[in-house]
C-alpha cells in the first residue's frame, strides 16, 4: 500500500510545481514562482488530507495558502521570488513548518511528515454491538456508487437508525461545543483509499502568463512540457537539426537558393546545432543560445547591415542566434526589460525547425527577419495579454542601416487555450543599404485556430488546427512609393501563408498540408540566391532588386511528422515552389567554372573569371563577344523531396 500510495502522490506534486513554474517558452518569460509537495503521516507514511499550508514572505509580509488534497498533494502557485517560511497545520497533528528560498521560474519542494497529536481526542460515545472492520468495509462497498457523487464519500456513515444493514444504531452523541475552523480529525475506520473519490487536480495558474492553458500544439513554439536538467539557476536548451534534400531539378553543384532553410541537394547536413539555455536569478535573466551548422552561414549572409563601415559584425554574431540579458518587474503578471540579440517573431514560423509544423515555411517566413538586435519590453497586464515594444537596430540587421533606428512591437492576445492572436509592426527604419532616404513600413498578423481536441483517442484523431498569416509592408522615398504613380514605382510587399494540421494516435503523428504566396513588386524583401557566392552586401547581376523588379511567387507543401517522444520528430516533405521569373538552381547550377571567382556583384567570363562590370554589354566586350559571358541556370519551379530528424532538449 505504502508504494502505491507515494506514486501516486508524486504526479500530482510534479504538475503542481510544473503548472506554477511554467512561463512561456517561446519568448523566455519568467513570471512567477511556485511551491509544492506531500503531506504525510510519519508513523504510517499515509498521505494526510486537508493539511492547511501557509507560505509566508519574509520580506514582504504576504500569506499564500493552500488544502492539501486525498493524495497529500498541494500546490501554492504566482509566488514572488524570495524567503518563505512554510507552515503546515491540521487538527490531531502537531503543526510542521519549513524555510524555504523560491526562485524564478524555479518551483520549489517540500514534504512535511506530520506527527499525530499526543492529546488524546474527545471521547464519544461507544457504539452497541459494534461491527468488525471488514464488516465495515463490505457495508461501504456496497454503497461505493452513492458515495462518490457526494462529499459524504469520505465520512463513516452517520449514528442512528439509517446505518448501512449489518451495523447496530448508535445512540446520537450529546451536542458538541462550537470546534475551530480547522478541519476535524476524521473519524476511524475511515473508507479505505481504494474506494475514495480523489481530488481534482491542483489549481491552474492563473498568475503567469499563459499558463492557464497549454498551447504547445501552436506552430513555432517547441512541443516540449517538460525540461531536462532544470536547476535553480539554470535551465539548458540543445538542438540538433539533419536533414536529406533532394531537388528534383538536381542541379549539379548540389547548391540550392531562396530559402532559409534549403541549401544543399542530394546530400545529408547539418542544419542546426545550438547548446545554451536561460539563466535566472533573483529577477535576473539572461539567456544564450549559440549556433553551428548551415545557419551560423546562411542566415548572416541575408544581412546587409555588415556593410555599413569597419569590423567584420558576420564573424562577430555567426555563431550566436540567441544572446540577452536584462530584468524582471514584478509589475501587473511581469514586466521584462532585455536588450541584445533576439529570434523574431515575424512571420509566425519558429527560426529552429522543431517547432514548426513543416520544414520548409512559405515566403511570409522565409523571406522576413529571422533576428532582431537591440531593446525588449515584454509587458504582462494580463495572464492572457503581452503588449511589447522594440527599440532595434533595423529589419534583420545586426547594424543601423542609415540614420534612422527601427521601431515596432507586438501583440499577443490568447483569449482562450484554443485561440491564439499576434499582431507585429514595424516602421521608422531606413533600412536599404546605402539609400538613407527610404523608409520602410510593415506589418505581419497571424491567428491560430485548434477546432478539434480529443488527446486521449488512442487511434483516431487527436488534434485539428490551422494557422492563417497575412504580411503586408512597402518602402517610400528616394524613388520609390508604396502605391505607385509620378512620385515612382511601386515597391511594396503583400503575402499571405495558410497551414492546417492534423495530429492522431495521441499526438504521435501529424500531418500539415498548406502553402502561401507573395507579390513583391520590387524584390525589396526576395531573397537573393548565392550566385557566384552572392549575398546581401554584394548584390547579383544575374538577379537584380532594383524599383519595379517584380517577383510573384506561390508554393505548397505536405509534412509528415512522428514523434515518439516529446524530444524528437522524424520527419518527411514534399513540396513545390514557382515564380513568375527564373528563380531556383536548374541543372546547370549557379557556381561558375572553375568555382566562385570573388567577384559576385560583376558578370562572369565563360572561362569563369570576372569580367569587371555589371553591365552586360561591357562584359561581352570584356570577355570575348557573344557567348563568351557564364549564365546560372535558374529556373520557374522547384520541387523537392526532403526528410530528417530533429531533437531538443
Amino acid at each position: 500500500m505504502t508504494s502505491k500510495v507515494l506514486s501516486s502522490a508524486v504526479l500530482p506534486v510534479c504538475i503542481a510545481l510544473q503548472l506554477a513554474a511554467i512561463s512561456t517558452a517561446s519568448y523566455g518569460q519568467d513570471i512567477s514562482s511556485g511551491l509544492g509537495g506531500v503531506t504525510r503521516d510519519s508513523a504510517s507514511n499515509q498521505p494526510v488530507a486537508k493539511v492547511r499550508i501557509t507560505a509566508h514572505n519574509v520580506e514582504t509580509g504576504l500569506d499564500r495558502n493552500a488544502i492539501s488534497g486525498s493524495d497529500g498533494a498541494y500546490a501554492v502557485a504566482g509566488l514572488e521570488p524570495g524567503r518563505y517560511q512554510v507552515a503546515a497545520e491540521r487538527a490531531g497533528f502537531v503543526p510542521s513548518k519549513a524555510s524555504v528560498e523560491v526562485a524564478a521560474p524555479t518551483s520549489a519542494r517540500v514534504d512535511f511528515e506530520l506527527t499525530a497529536d499526543a492529546a488524546p481526542a474527545p471521547a464519544a460515545k461507544p457504539a452497541k454491538d459494534a461491527p468488525s472492520l471488514a464488516e465495515e468495509v463490505e457495508a461501504l462497498k456496497e454503497r461505493l456508487a452513492e458515495l462518490e457523487s457526494a462529499m459524504a464519500a469520505r465520512a463513516t456513515p452517520a449514528p442512528g437508525a439509517n446505518a448501512p444493514a449489518g451495523m447496530a444504531e448508535t445512540p446520537a452523541p450529546a451536542p458538541a461545543p462550537p470546534q475551530p475552523a480547522t478541519a476535524p480529525v476524521p473519524p476511524a475506520p475511515s473508507i479505505p483509499e481504494a474506494l475514495q473519490t480523489p481530488d481534482s487536480t491542483p489549481g491552474v495558474d492563473n498568475s503567469t502568463p499563459f499558463a492557464y492553458g497549454d498551447f504547445t500544439w501552436l506552430n513555432g513554439t517547441p512541443r516540449n512540457k517538460d525540461t531536462v536538467l532544470d536547476t535553480k539557476y539554470f535551465t539548458p536548451e540543445v538542438r540538433f537539426d539533419t536533414h536529406f534534400m533532394l531537388d528534383t531539378n538536381q542541379p549539379k553543384d548540389h547548391s540550392m537558393g531562396g530559402s532559409t532553410e534549403s541549401f544543399r541537394s542530394g546530400e545529408f547536413q547539418l542544419e542546426q546545432v545550438s547548446v545554451g539555455g536561460d539563466f535566472h536569478w533573483q529577477n535576473v535573466r539572461g539567456r544564450v543560445l549559440y549556433m553551428a551548422g548551415l545557419f551560423a552561414t546562411t542566415t548572416p549572409r541575408n544581412d546587409a547591415s555588415a556593410g555599413v563601415g569597419q569590423w567584420d559584425l558576420r564573424d562577430a554574431y555567426r555563431y550566436i542566434s540567441e544572446a540577452w540579458g536584462g530584468y524582471h518587474f514584478n509589475v501587473n503578471h511581469g514586466l521584462n526589460v532585455d536588450a541584445g540579440i533576439f529570434v523574431s517573431y515575424i512571420g509566425l514560423f519558429s527560426y529552429y525547425n522543431f517547432d514548426n509544423w513543416t520544414y520548409q515555411p512559405s515566403f511570409v517566413s522565409s523571406n522576413t527577419p529571422w533576428f532582431f538586435n537591440g531593446l525588449r519590453i515584454q509587458w504582462f497586464p494580463t495572464n492572457k495579454l503581452k503588449i511589447e515594444p522594440w527599440i532595434i537596430n533595423g529589419w534583420q540587421s545586426y547594424a543601423k542601416f542609415n540614420g534612422h533606428k527601427g521601431l515596432g512591437g507586438q501583440i499577443l492576445y490568447r483569449p482562450h487555450e484554443w485561440l491564439s492572436m499576434v499582431f507585429n509592426n514595424y516602421g521608422n527604419g531606413t533600412d536599404d543599404l546605402g539609400v538613407p532616404g527610404r523608409s520602410r513600413i510593415h506589418t505581419d498578423d497571424s491567428v491560430e485556430v485548434r477546432y478539434y481536441n480529443k488527446p486521449d483517442e488512442e487511434k483516431g484523431i487527436s488534434k485539428m488546427a490551422f494557422s492563417f498569416t497575412a504580411d503586408a509592408g512597402c518602402e517610400y522615398g528616394a524613388g520609390v512609393t508604396c502605391h505607385g504613380g509620378k512620385a515612382g514605382p511601386k515597391q511594396a510587399f503583400l503575402g499571405w501563408m495558410l497551414y492546417d494540421r492534423i495530429w492522431w494516435h495521441k499526438d504521435l503523428y501529424a500531418v500539415t498540408i498548406g502553402g502561401g504566396m507573395m507579390n513583391n513588386p520590387g524584390r525589396y524583401l526576395t531573397l537573393l540566391p548565392p550566385i557566384n557566392g552572392a549575398d546581401a552586401v554584394s548584390g547579383s547581376p544575374y538577379f537584380t532588386a532594383n524599383p519595379a523588379d517584380k517577383a510573384h511567387m506561390w508554393d505548397s507543401t505536405v509534412t509528415f511528422h512522428y514523434m515518439p517522444k516529446q524530444y524528437i520528430t522524424w520527419w518527411a516533405e514534399a513540396g513545390y515552389r514557382h515564380s513568375d521569373v527564373p528563380y531556383w538552381s536548374g541543372r546547370g547550377g549557379i557556381t561558375p567554372p572553375g568555382g566562385n571567382n570573388g567577384s559576385p556583384a560583376q558578370y562572369v567570363c565563360s572561362s569563369g573569371g570576372a569580367s569587371g562590370t555589371n553591365d552586360l554589354a561591357a562584359a561581352y566586350a570584356a570577355c570575348g563577344g557573344p557567348g563568351s559571358v557564364w549564365f546560372p541556370d535558374l529556373r520557374r519551379g522547384q520541387a523537392t523531396i526532403s526528410a530528417g530528424v530533429m531533437v531538443k532538449f
